[in-house]
């Protein structure tokens, strides 16, 4: 396995006033001071592609992890803005950053952030490139969830739900992420080939709903097919928020849950409402692990040692065996049922 160069540890960022977890306080802005040092931590710049509910927890577990390491985070908001995010990037390697930890807001436009960081390192974390062959660069490593496992998850709850129930065909609505993402595709792929290798036939009920991972868009668009007339057996949604929409859309409407709802990230009102009975069931995408492991990734990067290193309880290497399998780290996705809901609240 390849080893990251050796960088001095001298990180960087712009100066931000942006929310830590789950403040939704305004905007960090670019002060064009990177060099700046706080209580003797050096700042460690965190570009995220655009603020919610998991990203927030991202950051913070950053936060707790980053201080130990005599790091403190600097968190910039690029609101789904790609321009946006190619500037953070900049400003912090002209100022100094050796390391820069990025969930990108385009996975088709990893190239880009990988050339504004030019031979300093890049920590890709949550959603990776679409052509892992990018990672095959020294300074580029992906710390995340592989989302091929992710829909499966689902799918495979599906499928013994059904079975038992004496069901071989299954009529689904599918509510999507925003098209284009590799998540939106390796979810909805991986729930229908689960069901598929396990012996159900997946029938669309309607075309699939594209809800850009939203709550109340999966509210609106959702609704109109529950009182159409249209029939079905299950809704599954990209992400517990379009899960959440969807069990709203179902009381608005009168529509009683008897059916199962299935979503992917265990959120905090995800978890409530697997425990409640409104979903059936969640994935766990574990964003503690994933910002320890961004955290300590950048870390080893600087320092010179594999990726890896210090992750052990986190997860594991990619074991494909491509040239780019020791820059990925995988944190593992968790299937959460009523079950075992309590272990996640």
């Amino acid at each position: 396995m390849k080893l990251k160069r050796t960088m001095a540890i001298l990180m960087a960022g712009v100066t931000c006033a942006g929310a830590l977890a789950g403040c939704g306080g305004s905007d960090s802005k670019d002060t064009g001071s990177a060099a700046s040092n706080s209580g003797g931590l050096t700042e460690l710049t965190f570009v995220m592609a655009s603020r919610d509910e998991f990203m927030s927890s991202i950051e913070e577990a950053m936060v707790a992890e980053a201080e130990p390491l005599g790091y403190k985070i600097v968190s910039q908001d690029a609101q789904n803005d790609s321009s946006k995010q190619i500037q953070y990037i900049e400003t912090a390697v002209n100022g100094g950053a050796e390391a820069v930890i990025c969930l990108p807001v385009d996975a088709d436009g990893t190239q880009s952030l990988i050339d504004a960081v030019g031979e300093k390192n890049l920590v890709f974390v949550n959603r990776p490139p679409t052509n892992y062959s990018e990672l095959a660069a020294d300074n580029v490593t992906y710390v995340g969830s592989n989302e091929d496992t992710s829909g499966y998850y689902q799918g495979e709850y599906l499928a013994n739900y059904f079975k038992q129930k004496g069901q071989k065909e299954v009529k689904y609505l599918m509510i999507q992420g925003t098209l284009g993402q590799v998540s939106t595709t390796k979810r909805s792929e991986g729930v229908i080939k689960a069901l598929k290798d396990n012996g159900i036939n997946p029938v669309e009920a309607s075309a699939p709903v594209v809800a850009d991972y939203d709550r109340p868009t999966a509210q609106e668009m959702i609704q109109p097919l529950l009182t159409s007339g249209k029939e079905f057996d299950c809704i599954i949604a990209n992400n517990d928020a379009m899960a959440l929409g969807a069990i709203e859309a179902c009381k608005d409407a009168g529509v009683e849950i008897n059916f199962p709802i299935v979503g992917i990230d265990c959120t905090a009102d995800g978890a409530k409402a697997v425990q409640d009975g409104d979903m059936a069931m969640t994935v766990f995408q574990n964003p503690v692990g994933q910002g320890k492991g961004a955290v300590i990734a950048a870390d080893n990067m600087i320092n010179g040692k594999k990726l890896g290193t210090g992750m052990e309880e986190l997860g594991a290497l990619d074991t494909s065996g491509k040239d780019y399998s020791d820059s990925i780290f995988w944190i593992p996705f968790e299937p959460v049922t009523k079950d075992n809901v309590a272990d996640y609240m």
